[in-house]
């Protein structure tokens, strides 16, 4: 881990990024939104239910189950172990995505991290495929590793953001990233679409259970084979600070992290900003993971249905990126944000309303989310660039990344635990209505051009 940079005194500014550059961030998102999609948002959740439940002695393919598992002896009922797998992944990354954020800060080869921490993920994903009978608790740890992992590349990946493109341009340059993700999640979605839909049987639950686990297999390969074409296409752009570095890069990313964690209270904007999107997105985060959960458990959907629901969701999403990204260019990204999130307590009101064993509406709600859903994220993500110290970019985005992108904890925790006291599933889907609106009412109270300059960054001529 040790690296030994010669310091270079060098007063020109970095090279303008080029188109080449920019399509390599972008395939980085067509890379690891297969996680995304095929694993957290269908097929892991139902997938792993199922191994806890045979491992709680129920029978494969029984309509419900009301055994415990009981991993390091805690009595879990199997229907929660998936959304408590999800909170303590996010326990673990409050440690460490924002190291990771300062390492990548200060490494002068941010490329080989993001590499390290995507080629890991994907690996855990890939040993998958050992997952067979009642292995819960395998399941369980590679889930933990990959999705670390997962947060850890994109924290990486999202401080190339601001070195891609002035204050105007990084909505358009994340929309463009956030679209094509779900056009290639998307696209290996619909692979495994054909594949249950080909070879699965009505009568026979264990094929359906395999067929499951190898769709979650095939992401991590679709994982780690583009992660390839970022690697290198994408240019190192070391800070001033990487460059003047000499030592060891693990131990000056912590005393770097150090010094933020102790500096950061000179930016209560950037923190408040941080407050309401750490809370708003934990409700989207929730929705997308346990999506396929809800609609498995409580609606009683077949796992066509959801793949067909969350294929529509991927494709709309694309094209709600770029609408909500055109929208953010007139309105600005803050104003598009807030509206997004009256849009999904549209959402979460309609999936409460929704009735068991109905394809259509569920499919219905799905378009309603995907025209919502990537414009939401994509400008967040963009808007937060605006909001953070020059050289500081990695650190801040490990902060950011602890409630992105699957990595919510707040949301499934809760959803779990009042599934476990009431034994159903829409109780526990009212329950993420407190975070969006709790969240609009703080993104709304930031005064964000104020924000922005409080951090030495020029505002975008819209917000």
């Amino acid at each position: 881990m040790a690296e030994t940079v010669t310091p270079t005194v060098d007063d020109t500014p970095p090279p303008a990024s080029t188109r080449r550059e920019r399509r390599g961030w972008y395939i980085y998102d067509w890379a690891n939104s297969a996680f995304q999609t095929t694993v957290i948002t269908v097929f892991l959740g139902p997938f792993l239910t199922t191994v806890a439940e045979l491992a709680a002695g129920c029978e494969l393919g029984a309509d419900s189950c009301d055994g415990f598992v009981y991993p390091l002896g805690i009595k879990v009922a199997a229907g929660s172990y998936y959304p408590y797998l999800i909170s303590l992944s996010v326990f673990l990354t409050v440690f460490v995505l924002p190291v990771i954020g300062a390492i990548a800060d200060r490494t002068a080869h941010k490329k080989r991290l993001l590499g390290g921490a995507a080629f890991t993920g994907a690996g855990a994903t890939i040993a998958m495929a050992f997952v067979t009978g009642d292995r819960y608790l395998l399941g369980g740890a590679l889930f933990l590793v990959a999705n670390i992992s997962f947060g850890a590349a994109l924290v990486v990946y999202n401080s190339f953001l601001p070195q891609l493109g002035g204050p105007d341009e990084r909505d358009g340059i994340s929309s463009r990233g956030w679209a094509l993700g779900y056009l290639g999640g998307g696209l290996l979605l619909a692979f495994n679409l054909v594949a249950v839909t080909l070879f699965s049987e009505d009568d026979n639950p264990q094929r359906t259970l395999d067929l499951a686990r190898w769709s979650i297999v095939s992401a991590g390969v679709w994982w780690a084979v583009f992660t390839l074409v970022p690697l290198r296409w994408l240019r190192e752009r070391p800070s001033a600070a990487a460059l003047a570095r000499q030592g060891n890069v693990l131990t000056d990313g912590f005393r770097q992290l150090g010094r933020t964690l102790r500096e950061i209270k000179a930016y209560p904007l950037t923190l408040f900003f941080l407050l309401a999107f750490l809370v708003y997105n934990d409700g989207i985060q929730t929705v997308i993971t346990l999506a396929s959960q809800y609609g498995t458990e409580e609606l009683r959907l077949e796992q066509s249905t959801l793949i067909i629901t969350i294929l529509l969701v991927q494709f709309l999403a694309f094209g709600g990126a770029l609408s909500l990204g055109a929208l953010a260019r007139r309105i600005g990204a803050w104003k598009t944000v807030l509206l997004s999130l009256i849009l999904w307590i549209g959402v979460i009101i309609g999936a409460f309303r929704l009735p068991a064993e109905a394809p259509v509406p569920f499919m219905i709600l799905g378009a309603a989310i995907g025209l919502v859903l990537g414009g939401s994220q994509a400008l967040s993500r963009s808007l937060f660039s605006q909001l953070i110290p020059a050289g500081k970019e990695g650190e801040y985005y490990g902060f950011y990344e602890i409630s992105d992108k699957g990595t919510s904890w707040l949301g499934p925790l809760a959803f779990g635990l009042v599934f476990q006291l009431t034994a159903s599933y829409r109780v526990g889907l009212v329950s993420l209505l407190i975070f969006f609106v709790v969240g609009f009412l703080l993104l709304a109270a930031v005064p964000i051009r104020r924000a922005i300059v409080a951090v030495g960054n020029t505002p975008p001529r819209v917000l």
